[in-house]
């Protein structure tokens, strides 16, 4: 009868856990739907053409007077999101770790982020000022509810189960990518037997990812569970005081700040390649608004397959090796980017394909590995440092691009100017020697890693 007991509240246990799970991947899928069709696709073209309509004879728009190309102004929106969210993400985590209540913290983020986005339906004529402003709060938004999300990881996965846990949760994500771009490029195409014009069309599209967004919200929200915090000591400061406090922390586990500092780089370009190559294709290519959308739905069903896939190689070869391998991926992508010509979708199509292979992988596998180095009852403030490196970062990557097209007019300058991002993160990450990393953090050491 013992045994009997024993391994029904096994079972039970397991299968909690794999409800926990499956409401998890449910918020990769309500939230990808703004990286895609909001960040990667529609919002960059969109917000130039608005600030490009607002520029003066010269090309220039002024925010709080300061001259700013319009070709520019969304570039530096996404730098200025990322910077608010470096300000709240460390307070918002070491909140969640002392108190033990993530779920409310992430509702909140989730309905402010989704807010935003369906806001975009009044970005029209020349509001450049009202899309900037949506997008610092949409983009900062999803950094703090990805940083609530990804903590969640060690508390619903073991760690042989990791790696493919992650890799199905950004499978989700892009399978719904796919399938909203699949409604979003219908309407955009044919928007005028709808009567609508084309302005009205991409309007609707924005703000129908911050309706999808809120309404699968809800299915993690009702399944993922608070948990006994296990750091009620722990203090909250202001922004960057609680991040550096999270820094020096680190500072206890050197080599977990190693690898941050390898994924800071290298992902750090990844972002700037997603939300900048929809401006890259339109503004240097000269290719149309429904190419773009091709390309990156390619991308998002391309990266279903490569998630999974790139998860079955770390389980043969470790995860480390496999993004090391998908760094030399994206220097090569990146590289024949550059030479791409202009008006050819054959050519960028091939570019597409190409990265829809790497990066849901590269991304999945940096979190299960992030999330093995993490000290136990630390998860979510360590995450709010990883979401630095992931998104709160990456305003260095579109400030280079940015600049590097202010100084050059050039935007094949500014996309091969990246390549430096994976060049240096590659070598920062082959020198951590992650097992031993593992075990400093007080975890098992899977069998492969």
């Amino acid at each position: 009868m013992g045994t009997d007991t024993v391994r029904t509240a096994a079972s039970d246990d397991a299968a909690g856990r794999r409800r926990e799970q499956r409401g998890w991947y449910f918020y990769d899928w309500a939230c990808s739907v703004y990286s895609t069709s909001v960040l990667t696709v529609f919002l960059g073209p969109y917000l130039t053409s608005v600030a490009e309509e607002a520029a003066d004879a010269d090309g220039y728009v002024h925010p709080l007077g300061i001259p700013v190309r319009a070709g520019s102004f969304f570039a530096y929106s996404v730098s200025l999101s990322v910077i608010v969210a470096v300000l709240v993400m460390p307070l918002v985590g070491a909140a969640a770790d002392r108190t033990g209540r993530k779920k409310p913290l992430l509702g909140a983020a989730a309905y402010v982020g989704a807010a935003a986005t369906t806001g975009m339906f009044f970005l029209s004529g020349d509001r450049y000022l009202l899309g900037g402003l949506l997008l610092v709060v949409a983009n900062a938004a999803q950094s703090v509810a990805m940083m609530l999300y990804n903590s969640y990881l060690p508390q619903i996965a073991p760690p042989e189960e990791r790696d493919a846990v992650s890799s199905r949760g950004w499978a989700f994500g892009y399978a719904a990518g796919s399938l909203v771009l699949v409604v979003n490029l219908g309407l955009y195409l044919g928007h005028d037997s709808l009567g609508l014009s084309e302005s009205t069309a991409m309007r609707i599209c924005l703000a129908s990812a911050g309706l999808w967004w809120g309404g699968f919200a809800l299915v993690p929200l009702l399944r993922l569970r608070d948990r006994p915090s296990a750091a009620r000591e722990a203090a909250t400061a202001p922004g960057l005081r609680q991040l550096a406090a999270t820094i020096r922390d680190m500072r206890r586990h050197p080599l977990t700040l190693a690898f941050l500092l390898a994924y800071l780089v290298y992902n750090d370009g990844i972002q700037t390649v997603i939300s900048q190559a929809s401006l890259y294709g339109s503004e240097e290519l000269g290719l149309g608004q429904s190419t773009l959308i091709g390309a990156v739905l390619l991308v998002q069903v391309l990266a279903v397959a490569g998630a999974l896939t790139m998860g079955r190689l770390a389980r043969r070869y470790g995860a480390k090796r496999t993004i090391l391998g998908s760094l030399v991926a994206w220097t090569l992508t990146l590289g024949a980017g550059y030479f791409l010509p202009a008006g050819a979708p054959v050519g960028f199509f091939l570019l597409a394909a190409a990265i829809g292979l790497v990066l849901g992988g590269s991304q999945a596998l940096s979190r299960s590995l992030f999330s093995h180095l993490v000290p136990p009852g630390k998860e979510a403030e360590y995450f709010s440092a990883y979401e630095v490196s992931d998104r709160g970062m990456s305003w260095l990557g579109p400030l280079l691009f940015g600049l590097t097209y202010q100084l050059t007019g050039s935007y094949r300058d500014a996309i091969i100017s990246l390549v430096i991002f994976f060049v240096l993160g590659f070598a920062l990450l082959a020198r951590v020697p992650v097992r031993r990393a593992i075990g400093d953090a007080g975890n098992p050491v899977p069998e492969r890693i």
